[in-house]
């Protein structure tokens, strides 16, 4: 089933602008679209306003060509997933995801091949008989997923379901929601300010600020080719440098990238430059005028190493080595460096590219 939430604005009566505002996207029929921005992006919000928890001032949200604007919430055919677990202590896990079951009025043999299915499919087939308290987050967060799924939703909606999580257990039950997803092929809108979640999760990413949605794309467009710095800093590590276009060549201090076609002389631009797309070599003590930058420090992070430098233009700069990498060249903090720029993203004042 195709989503299609178009020019949805959402005010509240306490804040004076609105929590969302004409915001559009399409979440096309079986894949994971996700909204992702910081707290206060009205990517939750939007969410609600999707499940019918909430109405939209105006606009409208279609279930492929049925208007379900001012239907209610249990008349829409979805699931819901929150960052709270939200299970029934007293219950069983059985009875916890039987619960939709059994307030629509499902037979017993309906309740009971259905939980049988359900458990099996979030791999708690043996804990049918335990209650909350016995369980793991993650557990716990599982038997949210399959009493979300127990009606048969056509479109599943999931509010930061492992933000309550700690990291390892976050990184299991995302590997987890492919493997469902894959065998489920359900429509699913996700809400979360985690990166690395939206971009190992997402058929599609929703970038979210100040209410308003600022890019729709891929994975790999929102990474590779952001539409605002605002996208381009929040969507993965960036360095934010300053600099000015002077011919063909924007300069960052000492440093300079290719500017783009149609640059006007003089005018004033942000670089974006991810970690890994700077290079370093150690200077030697023969060639001090080479040396643009200074290691102020060096953080071992597994497989890679991360340095800080302090460069002239006074713009602090993140540099993303392999461990191989460094340890070649054997960096430590006051080291003087040679820097280059492999690539950059040149954003003007009117964000223009």
């Amino acid at each position: 089933m195709n989503l299609s939430v178009r020019n949805v604005t959402k005010r509240f009566p306490a804040k004076a602008t609105p929590a969302v505002f004409d915001a559009c996207f399409t979440a096309t029929s079986g894949g994971i679209t996700t909204l992702l921005g910081p707290s206060g992006s009205g990517k939750t919000t939007l969410l609600r306003v999707v499940a019918g928890l909430e109405t939209a001032d105006e606009g409208q949200v279609l279930f492929d060509d049925r208007d379900v604007t001012r239907v209610p919430a249990r008349a829409r055919g979805i699931g819901l997933v929150f960052q709270a677990f939200a299970l029934f202590n007293h219950m069983t896990v059985s009875r916890n995801i039987a619960y939709g079951l059994e307030v629509r009025g499902a037979s017993e043999k309906e309740k009971r091949e259905r939980v049988l299915e359900l458990l099996e499919l979030v791999q708690l087939d043996r804990y049918g008989d335990r209650f909350p308290r016995q369980l793991s987050g993650g557990e716990r967060q599982r038997v949210g997923f399959a009493r979300a799924l127990a009606c048969r939703p056509e479109i599943l909606l999931l509010d930061e379901p492992f933000a309550a999580l700690d990291a390892r257990v976050r990184v299991e039950l995302r590997e987890w929601l492919t493997r469902l997803h894959e065998s489920t092929r359900l429509t699913t809108i996700l809400v979360t300010h985690d990166q690395d979640e939206a971009l190992e999760l997402s058929a599609q990413i929703v970038v979210m600020d100040q209410g308003r949605v600022v890019q729709v794309g891929t994975p790999g467009e929102i990474y590779d080719d952001p539409k605002t710095p605002f996208v381009a800093s929040f969507v993965g590590t960036a360095n934010v440098l300053r600099g000015r276009v002077e011919g063909e060549k924007v300069t960052i201090g000492p440093l300079s990238v290719s500017a783009p076609r149609g640059a006007k002389e003089g005018a004033r631009v942000q670089a974006i430059v991810r970690p890994h797309n700077v290079r370093v070599a150690k200077n030697d003590a023969e060639h001090p005028e080479r040396s643009v930058g200074t290691v102020t420090r060096v953080v071992g992070l597994g497989s890679f190493v991360k340095l800080q430098l302090e460069i002239p233009s006074h713009d602090p700069m993140t540099v993303q080595l392999t461990r191989t990498e460094a340890e070649s060249m054997g960096l430590a903090t006051g080291d003087k460096v040679i820097v280059d720029l492999a690539e950059a993203r040149i954003f003007f004042e009117d964000y223009s590219i």
